[in-house]
């Protein structure tokens, strides 16, 4: 493996980079803007109409974040006139043939000027209507592999998707980093074919005009043929399920390109630059500390004992530089990445538990009324029986408190009853989606990832900069000192 200066390898190249509202990707290019002002062009696919839209979500979903901060003082006073120089917008949609570009000549200037694709479009959402996650996590793989096809200088592609498209994780052990050949399916179930599956959403679609189904039963009849369709061949939710099948079609369809594939774990707020702490989104186990710190959360379901592969943002971003200076014009390798903790640096559900406790505790979350919220430990149940009871028992109290409500309070009860009744339906949703993760067991082997940090240390690479190697975390100090505060001020807003 060939490594070198990862500046000197940005020094007047252009980047195309898609996703370029996603969490990863504002970290990805704020990364390159800072430590390479002399990047040649960094092109930014964004889903927009036009040049006006996507200048829109350019200033207000990118650069007007505190992430840039660091940039703009770096800058100072010619920073907008640097962006302007540096980036091209390019209004599209990754869910389309050539990316959806209506300028024909920005499309001919993209083919003959582009030297690296890095494809970070995608929907993350577990529960995604199928249609939707079908057309953006798998062939939109298909869409960017054309379009780099048609790149005359393209010297890589680096294709990001996910560790957790290897399903549940229910048995220990080590995942591989072993990709997937078109028509894999995780229960052995076979006749999986991604053009079928591309008709049965077109022929579901069709049924369900001809029913005159109205937009909100078109978008729930669409998240449970995701679901039914995922679960039909292993996989645990429409997410995992879309990017796995976007991998295969990178391994079908790439031909002589030089592509390689990262896959993270679950990514958490920066670990040190441009600052540690910055977070946006609601991740899973943000979603925990955010139930948590504000007094909502009194159950959880799950293994203590679990792993929790987390890995702060700029780690895989700097994983992604490095991978892509190290495949850069190598058609023949076949390499993916995990980017994870899990065998280097591994964190369970019980740390996760105790560093709560203690943050929360410290520096309690203030209320709307002015007060602090005061937090406990929670009811631990490890299995869905108890969960499922624990859901039951809550349900028969207002059951109770209904039958006997008097007249004038009937109506309240009778809400409350009914609002329950929905939200038990929603908790036990999430409950299914969640629950592969909050059970899971395995470990994700690294043996690449860590062949490419020795690489990187012997071959010129500035370590420094750079830096992706779990075990430079204390996760004590990072969930007390850096994630959560980050958490707190980014995301409970």
């Amino acid at each position: 493996m060939e490594l070198g200066s990862i500046l000197h390898f940005l020094q007047d190249k252009t980047i195309l980079i898609t996703g370029a509202t996603g969490f990863l990707a504002k970290v990805l290019l704020e990364k390159i803007l800072r430590v390479q002002p002399n990047v040649k062009k960094i092109y930014l696919l964004l889903r927009a109409a036009d040049a006006k839209s996507a200048t829109h979500r350019l200033h207000n979903e990118i650069i007007a974040k505190d992430l840039f901060r660091v940039l703009k003082e770096k800058v100072g006073a010619n920073f907008n006139s640097f962006i302007s120089k540096k980036l091209t917008l390019v209004p599209g949609d990754i869910s389309r043939e050539d990316l959806g570009l209506e300028d024909t000549i920005l499309k001919e200037e993209i083919y003959d000027q582009t030297d690296v694709i890095i494809n970070l479009a995608a929907t993350t959402n577990f529960d995604e209507r199928y249609d939707i996650s079908l057309g953006l996590n798998t062939f939109g793989v298909k869409y960017v592999i054309n379009f780099a096809k048609k790149c005359t200088k393209l010297q890589v592609l680096v294709h990001v998707s996910t560790a957790y498209v290897c399903g549940e994780g229910g048995e220990e052990g080590l995942i591989l980093e072993k990709p997937y050949h078109l028509g894999d399916s995780l229960n052995g179930v076979p006749g999986l074919d991604i053009n079928a599956e591309e008709k049965v959403v077109h022929n579901k679609l069709t049924e369900l005009q001809q029913l005159g189904a109205t937009e909100k039963e078109t978008k729930e009849v669409m998240k449970d043929l995701g679901i039914s369709r995922a679960k039909l061949y292993g996989w645990p939710n429409t997410y995992v399920f879309t990017k796995a099948m976007g991998e295969m079609l990178v391994e079908q369809l790439k031909g002589n390109l030089s592509v390689v594939i990262i896959r993270p774990t679950i990514v958490t707020s920066t670990f040190r630059e441009p600052f540690p702490g910055w977070a946006e989104g609601v991740r899973t186990i943000d979603s925990l500390a955010l139930a948590y710190g504000k007094g909502k959360l009194t159950c959880f379901l799950g293994d203590l004992k679990a792993i929790v592969d987390a890995i702060p943002a700029d780690m895989v971003v700097n994983a992604i530089l490095v991978a892509m200076v190290a495949h850069a014009n190598h058609p023949s390798d076949d390499v993916i990445y995990h980017v994870g903790s899990s065998v280097r640096r591994p964190i369970r559900y019980s740390n996760l538990q105790e560093y709560g406790l203690r943050y929360f505790t410290a520096k309690p979350w203030i209320n709307k009324d002015g007060r602090p919220v005061k937090v406990g430990k929670v009811t631990v149940l490890s299995n869905m029986e108890s969960f499922r009871r624990y859901m039951f028992i809550r349900y028969l109290l207002v059951l109770k408190g209904l039958e006997l409500a008097n007249t004038a309070f009937c109506q309240y009860f009778r809400g409350t009853y009914l609002d329950l009744s929905r939200k038990i339906q929603i908790v036990m949703r999430l409950v299914d989606l969640y629950k592969p993760y909050l059970f899971f067991r395995a470990a994700f082997d690294d043996m690449n990832t860590e062949k490419l940090r020795m690489a990187a240390r012997q071959g010129g690479v500035e370590t420094d900069l750079f830096y992706f190697d779990p075990e430079l975390i204390d996760w004590g100090d990072y969930f007390l000192n850096i994630h959560l505060p980050g958490v707190v001020k980014y995301i409970f807003k």
